[in-house]
């Protein structure tokens, strides 16, 4: 009995030890208590609305989502390292608590190294977190197309303790009702994105602004 119960004891210690782990490796995010005030979407001419009307864009629908404003800071044709430049005057003066970065698109229609992008998204990563702010980055992939993207910035993502916001394209840039042309979404595609990134940022926003 004595032997059993020991067993038990260790098995039960041993799951316990896991899910203590498991629950620390989840929520290992820089920046959990920071003192920013705003919600910034940093990006190209998806975050920016390209094609909709400023309020269909995925920041408008966002700040809605989380009953607070957002900043909407997307440029249309920025690329990452554009980003980069205005990244000081767009983000960090803002008084940023959590920023939501989304380039990439711009990069691989200029064929840009993805190894240059994932250089440029994972140095904005880093200003934004020496900024005291929680980073976000969205993952521009839909399905296997711009796969390369989405793996690389999930590994970015582990490595700086930023949130990754996966597959927010899904099934947007496949079906034409859901675009406003070749590339850029529409009000519905928008829709669908801002709940996507919505659904992953809420449980980091509900201590903040609760």
């Amino acid at each position: 009995m004595k032997q059993i119960l020991t067993h038990k004891t260790s098995v039960f210690g041993c799951f316990f030890i896991l899910i203590i782990l498991g629950g620390c490796v989840k929520n290992e995010i820089a920046n959990l208590d920071s003192q920013g005030k705003n919600i910034i979407c940093f990006g190209d001419s998806l975050t920016f609305g390209y094609g909709v009307n400023p309020d269909e864009a995925y920041p408008s629908i966002l700040a809605r989502l989380v009953d607070r404003p957002v900043i909407n800071a997307g440029v249309n044709g920025n690329t990452s390292a554009q980003g980069l430049v205005r990244i000081k005057n767009d983000v960090l003066a803002k008084e940023p608590f959590l920023v939501i970065i989304e380039f990439g698109g711009n990069d691989f229609l200029s064929k840009i190294p993805t190894s240059q992008t994932a250089s440029n998204i994972e140095k904005m990563i880093k200003i934004i977190q020496e900024g005291k702010a929680i980073a976000a980055v969205v993952d521009i992939s839909s399905g296997p197309f711009l796969s390369e993207y989405k793996s690389l910035y999930r590994q970015i993502c582990r490595r700086q303790k930023a949130i990754f916001i996966p597959d927010v394209f899904l099934g947007i840039t496949t079906n034409p009702s859901f675009k406003s042309d070749f590339l850029h979404p529409n009000s519905e595609g928008h829709k669908i994105i801002a709940q996507r990134i919505y659904r992953v940022i809420q449980p980091y926003l509900q201590k903040k602004f609760r």
